[in-house]
C-alpha cells in the first residue's frame, strides 16, 4: 500500500527535508511545473509529464529494478496529477522514488515555476526550489490610516500571517479659537497612539519571523511619516519602499503592488552584491568567482553568500577544472558520466545549504556575473595557499585553517 504523500505549502521547509535525503541507487525523479490553467481554463502540464516520463523509463533495461521503480513513481505521479490537484495551485513540485519506501513529497505553491522542467537522479534536484524560495522571500506590509492597520506577512506568492490593529476613528468637527487647537492637538495624540501601537506590533512580527524587508502602504503625507516617527532605527532600516494605497485595498492588490516594490529593490542590491563580489575578487579578497573556485570554497564551509545566475544556462566553466575539483571535494556526490550546467547548478545550490549553510541569491540580470562564469560567493574568510593546494596523494582532504576573517 503506498504512503500518503507528504505535502507542504511552505518551500522552506520542503527544501529541508529535500536536503536531508540520502543520495540511491534507485532514480528519484524531481518535476516541477507550472499549474496555472492556460487560456481554456485546462491544466497544461500532463502531457508534458506523460511525454517526459515515457522517454526517460526507456533509459533503463527492462524488468530491471530500477526500470519498475520509475514506472512505479511514473503511475502514482500521474493519478495524484489528475485526481488531487486544487485548482488554486500555480506552482507544483513532486519528489518520488518507490524503491525508498515509496517516498513521496509533494509542494503545492500560490506562486508558479516558470516552466515544466523534470529531472532523474540519485537525489532530489533543488535548484528551481531554491530559486522560488528566494524569489518569493518572506516581506511584510504595512497597511494603514490614522485608526486601522493590517500587517501582512507574505511569503511563496501568498499572504502566511495577518494581524489587524483598530482604534477610536476621530469626527472632524468645525469649531474656532482655542477650541479648534484643543481639538487638532486631541485628534493627533489619537492617531500618534494608533501609530505606536501599529509600530509595536510590526517590530514584534520582524523579530519573531525574522523579517528583512517592509514595504509601508497608506497615505505618505500622513500615515507613513507618522509611522516612519515611531520605528527604531533598526526596523527602519528594513523598509523598502512606501506605496499610496487605501486602506480598503483587496489583499491580492496589495500582494501585486508589493512584491513589485520587492523585486524593484532586490534588482538593485543584487547589482550591489555582484559588484561587491567583483571588488573583493579583483582584490583576491573575500571573494572568488568561477565554478571551480566556488564550489571548492562552498566545500570547506567558507562562503557566506552564494551569487548564481537565475538561469542556470548562462553558467560557464572548464569541465575538466570541475570534475577535479569534486574529486578532490567528492561530498557525497555522484558524478554523471559528462556534466551539464543543470547538474552544476544544482551541486552549488545543494553544498551551500549543506557545507556552508550560506545564503543563496539568485542573480535575475546577470549579465556582469556571466563575465566570471555566472557564479561567485562572497566569503566568510580566505584559507592559506598551502590548506587550499590540492591533496592529490592523500585519501582525504584537511578542513583549511583560517588566515583571516572579517564582516
Amino acid at each position: 500500500m503506498e504512503n500518503e504523500p507528504n505535502k507542504t505549502r511552505v518551500p522552506d521547509k520542503l527544501l529541508e527535508r529535500l536536503l536531508n535525503f540520502e543520495p540511491t541507487a534507485a532514480p528519484v525523479i524531481s518535476l516541477y511545473l507550472d499549474a496555472r490553467a492556460d487560456q481554456h481554463g485546462r491544466d497544461s502540464f500532463l502531457p508534458f509529464v506523460r511525454k517526459q516520463l515515457t522517454e526517460r523509463s526507456k533509459s533503463y533495461e527492462n524488468q530491471s529494478e530500477e526500470r519498475l521503480s520509475f514506472e512505479a513513481d511514473f503511475v502514482r505521479i500521474v493519478r495524484y496529477l489528475e485526481d488531487e490537484v486544487p485548482a488554486s495551485v500555480e506552482g507544483l513540485a513532486i519528489f518520488a522514488c518507490s524503491a525508498e519506501n515509496d517516498w513521496f513529497e509533494v509542494g503545492q505553491f500560490d506562486a508558479p515555476f516558470e516552466r515544466n522542467r523534470v529531472f532523474v537522479s540519485d537525489r532530489p534536484h533543488l535548484y528551481p526550489l531554491a530559486r522560488l524560495i528566494d524569489q518569493y522571500r518572506r516581506y511584510a506590509v504595512v497597511l494603514a490610516d490614522t485608526n486601522r492597520a493590517q500587517i501582512l506577512v507574505f511569503a511563496a506568492g501568498r499572504a502566511v500571517g495577518r494581524q489587524e490593529v483598530e482604534n477610536v476613528k476621530t469626527k472632524h468637527a468645525k469649531v474656532g479659537g482655542w477650541s479648534q487647537a484643543r481639538y487638532q492637538r486631541h485628534e493627533q495624540n489619537y492617531h500618534l497612539q494608533h501609530a505606536k501601537e501599529v509600530v509595536d506590533m510590526l517590530e514584534k512580527i520582524v523579530r519573531e519571523e525574522n523579517i528583512e524587508h517592509i514595504v509601508l502602504a497608506g497615505d505618505e503625507a500622513v500615515v507613513i511619516p507618522l509611522l516612519r516617527e515611531q520605528m527604531s532605527k533598526e526596523v527602519s532600516e528594513k523598509v523598502i519602499d512606501a506605496l499610496s494605497l487605501g486602506i480598503d485595498t483587496p489583499e491580492h492588490e496589495l500582494l501585486e503592488e508589493s512584491l513589485t516594490a520587492f523585486r524593484r529593490h532586490d534588482s538593485l542590491t543584487d547589482m550591489e552584491k555582484v559588484e561587491r563580489l567583483l571588488n573583493e575578487y579583483r582584490a583576491d579578497d573575500l571573494g572568488v568567482a568561477g565554478v571551480p573556485e566556488t564550489l571548492a570554497a562552498l566545500s570547506n564551509g567558507q562562503v557566506e553568500e552564494l551569487l548564481i545566475a537565475a538561469n542556470a544556462d548562462s553558467i560557464q566553466y572548464d569541465e575538466a577544472e570541475v570534475e577535479k575539483v569534486l574529486k578532490l571535494y567528492p561530498a557525497d556526490v555522484v558524478l554523471p558520466e559528462s556534466l551539464d550546467q543543470s547538474t552544476i547548478a544544482n551541486e552549488l545550490v545543494r553544498r551551500a545549504n549543506v557545507l556552508s549553510s550560506a545564503k543563496v541569491t539568485f542573480i535575475e540580470d546577470s549579465t556582469r556575473l556571466e563575465r566570471v562564469g555566472g557564479v561567485g560567493a562572497l566569503l566568510r574568510y580566505r584559507i592559506s595557499e598551502e590548506s587550499a593546494a590540492p591533496y592529490e596523494d592523500s585519501g582525504s582532504v584537511p578542513r583549511a585553517k583560517a588566515l583571516t576573517t572579517q564582516g
